[in-house]
């Protein structure tokens, strides 16, 4: 115990302690940095690559809940939506949905009801008008009847008399004559015009009360009821906001939410430009939800779209790609958000690891691998890609361990090329037949050439 007590002994000692810990770092395989790093393993199997995409889902059938369908024909041609029931409602056929604004054609109706009035009054006076002026023609007739029976009366009593007042009183019969007959004619005339008249009258008025019933239907219309049973869903407008108290309503955008089958549901989605050149129609997709993950569900592409859209808050342009849900449950609901996984390729038995194991460097693919005790900076091959695993080629074998980050120390490791390889960035894929046949095997794999690692400077 004196012995460990001296100065002169305890600094060697000491030394030899960080000397040991170092070599047992050294010889176990790793450094302190290393081993607390994340570790990979290249594993071989079939290779799923996929197009991960977040969708919503929707029923693939619905019933179009719309609103007055003979709005235009009353001159409103917008209104807005006062109320509406929540969103996932459960109604009946001929329930109230909705109520629209009824500002607009109210008035339409009071100036319909006022010209109507006016039309009515019109009418009631070409009626008189007409009694009157017929009952004037009818009495005109009387008159010229009893002026021509006296005027023959006294024709009759002129044959006695001289052949002058004979000759006078046969012109006064005969002008009594032309004068009942323009008497009746007049009558002729003016029951016409009064026929014309009455008939113009009651088209207008019948007209306007035409004009005040649709305006009637149209107003209640402004209520909208179920035209069967089931869940009110609402439906999305231009911009993509859902309609709701408030939402402007048109003629031309007739529908103010829907009925869904929701036995039949789909995955809408949007695909960028980059990937959706690898989706095609009848792919397999793996479908979960973000309100339940444990629930699993399978699908496939129905439809991608021919052009690309822009939508809000997205810089590049995407394209709608339809999902259809193969399994019918009960719990599904439209607008529930899905994480869909597009199966674009199977690539069997592949060599793959993680993305995030493969940096670039001068152009080239590279990997940190574990070598026995040591690290070695290996050159890869690259293929096809996944959304987190990339298919190497070249460079490594089943059972290998990478780094998934480089090492914090990382310029004085060994570097191992392969031979006439030109490796493409990382994330490009190669195919095999673009990849140099290797020149010779060892046990442990390709042939590589190896590069010493730099000399350690002197301190």
């Amino acid at each position: 115990m004196a012995t460990l007590r001296n100065p002169r002994l305890i600094i060697p000692a000491i030394v030899l302690l960080v000397l040991g810990a170092g070599a047992f770092y050294r010889f176990a395989g790793a450094s302190p940095e290393e081993d607390s790093a994340l570790v990979a393993t290249v594993k071989q199997d079939d290779l799923r690559v996929t197009v991960s995409t977040t969708g919503e889902l929707r029923a693939r059938e619905a019933v179009q809940v719309q609103g007055p369908a003979m709005a235009q024909v009353v001159n409103v041609y917008q209104t807005k939506i006062s109320s509406i029931v929540p969103e996932g409602t459960e109604v009946e056929k001929g329930e109230v949905i909705a109520e629209l604004d009824r500002g607009a054609v109210a008035a339409k109706l009071a100036d319909v009801t006022l010209n109507l009035q006016k039309a009515t009054a019109q009418y009631t006076s070409a009626q008189l008008d007409s009694a009157l002026a017929l009952a004037q023609a009818r009495e005109d007739i009387r008159t010229a009847d009893y002026a021509l029976e006296e005027k023959k009366l006294a024709k009759e009593q002129s044959k006695y008399e001289a052949p002058t007042v004979q000759r006078q009183t046969e012109i006064d019969f005969e002008r009594a004559q032309r004068q009942a007959a323009q008497a009746r004619a007049s009558y002729q005339t003016k029951l016409k015009q009064a026929t014309a008249k009455m008939s113009e009258a009651a088209a207008e008025r019948d007209r306007q009360a035409n004009q005040l019933k649709v305006i009637q239907q149209v107003m209640d219309a402004f209520t909208v009821r179920a035209p069967s049973d089931g869940m009110v869903i609402y439906v999305r407008e231009w911009n993509g906001r859902k309609k709701g108290v408030g939402s402007t309503w048109s003629p031309w955008d007739p529908t103010v939410a829907t009925l869904p089958d929701l036995t039949q549901m789909e995955s809408a989605t949007y695909v960028n430009e980059v990937d959706v050149r690898k989706v095609a129609v009848g792919q397999k997709v793996r479908i979960t939800l973000d309100s339940d993950p444990s629930k699993v569900l399978t699908g496939t592409v129905s439809s991608v779209a021919n052009v690309g859209e822009q939508r809000p808050n997205q810089d590049s342009k995407v394209f709608e790609v339809k999902i259809v849900v193969a399994e019918a449950d009960t719990t599904l609901r439209p607008g529930m958000t899905t994480a869909n996984a597009i199966e674009t390729a199977v690539i069997p038995n592949a060599l793959y690891i993680p993305i995030e194991a493969v940096s670039a460097d001068s152009g080239g693919s590279f990997v940190y691998k574990r070598d026995g005790g040591d690290l070695v900076k290996q050159q890869v091959v690259t293929g096809a890609m996944s959304d987190n695993e990339i298919v190497v080629l070249r460079g490594l074998e089943k059972g290998d361990q990478v780094l998934l980050a480089p090492p914090a120390d990382a310029a004085g490791i060994r570097k191992s090329l392969l031979d006439g390889v030109q490796a493409a960035p990382p994330g490009k894929p190669t195919s095999p037949a673009e990849a140099p046949k290797p020149q010779a095997t060892t046990p442990r794999g390709p042939a590589v050439r190896a590069e010493p690692a730099p000399a350690a400077k002197r301190p």
